[in-house]
């Protein structure tokens, strides 16, 4: 697995969430500076940070490993909030922040075209490509902005009562997180609410990746965990521990595992996967496996 040495003070991004990347650079600096005086353990069992569900605590459910392939640069500016393969591979970004939310198409070289800010009282959160719509969530604004998926220009704009965190889209239907332990389906049209299910044994579900299989693939915030999600029944199916992707003590500032998309072209079985942080300066293609000896 891999050796994912995450900032000690990842809790302070909690407070920070909505503030600019400069405010909370200065903040994890702070912070820093504060324990270099008072030994502030990293891991003593009162650090903020959550390690993540074990293995047992998703009933037993089969730990996957991930392996990466190819390592891409990715914008270090960029406050990642969605991330989605289109089927021209192309990848659909968006990113938050009050003031510098915005939602557009990169290549993975870096090119980046079509890009639509949000408002500055907007939050952007997660997207998907339905069709020939884009829907974008905000996090606390209860806003999905329905976009052309060709130009990303909106198109018009529903309303929904809790938070908006991730989502992705299945054939007819969209699926929805809000910070909860619960993954909302909604109309793809009308962003109307068609159901729920409760996701066994965890919460705080982020970002979502809905795969070819009916299957749904979902950060846990704060934690190096991405699970599989059945979600007919709600039951966790795998867990594949990320820890070690990205060794945040490189980039100050750098913040949490929040982009997950699958490699055009691969299949379910293959399991592959990009996934990128925020303010992260680099994604991997990475590969999701059974545990080796």
């Amino acid at each position: 697995m891999f050796s994912y040495r995450r900032h000690p003070h990842a809790s302070i991004r909690q407070h920070y969430k909505g503030r600019t990347a400069v405010h909370l650079a200065a903040a994890v600096s702070a912070m820093t500076l504060a324990c270099a005086l008072t030994a502030c353990a990293e891991d003593d069992g009162t650090s903020p940070v959550k390690k993540g569900a074990t293995a047992e605590e998703y009933n037993d459910a089969p730990m996957l490993e991930a392996k990466v392939d190819e390592v891409h640069p990715w914008d270090k500016a960029a406050f990642t909030q969605g991330l989605e393969a289109s089927d021209d591979g192309r990848l659909l970004v968006g990113t938050g922040l009050h003031g510098e939310s915005q939602i557009y198409y990169t290549s993975l070289a870096g090119d980046k075209s079509d890009e639509q800010k949000l408002d500055k009282e907007l939050f952007g959160e997660g997207v998907t490509i339905h069709g020939d719509t884009v829907w974008q969530l905000t996090w606390k604004e209860h806003t999905a902005i329905k976009r052309d998926a060709r130009t990303l220009e909106e198109i018009s704009r529903a309303d929904y009562e809790t938070e908006g965190w991730g989502l992705c889209s299945q054939q007819d239907r969209l699926v929805m997180s809000d910070g909860s332990g619960t993954l909302t389906f909604r109309d793809p049209e009308s962003f109307e609410k068609t159901g729920s299910v409760d996701v066994t044994g965890t919460d705080q579900l982020n970002e979502l990746e809905c795969t070819a299989d009916g299957m749904v693939w979902a950060n846990v915030w704060q934690t190096d965990k991405i699970l599989e999600i059945d979600p007919e029944s709600g039951k966790v199916t795998h867990v594949v521990d990320t820890a070690g992707l990205f060794p945040a003590a490189q980039q100050d500032g750098a913040d949490v595992l929040n982009g997950i998309a699958t490699v055009p072209g691969s299949s379910p079985e293959d399991r592959r996967f990009y996934l990128t942080g925020k303010l992260w300066d680099e994604m991997y293609e990475v590969s999701f496996a059974e545990p080796q000896g």
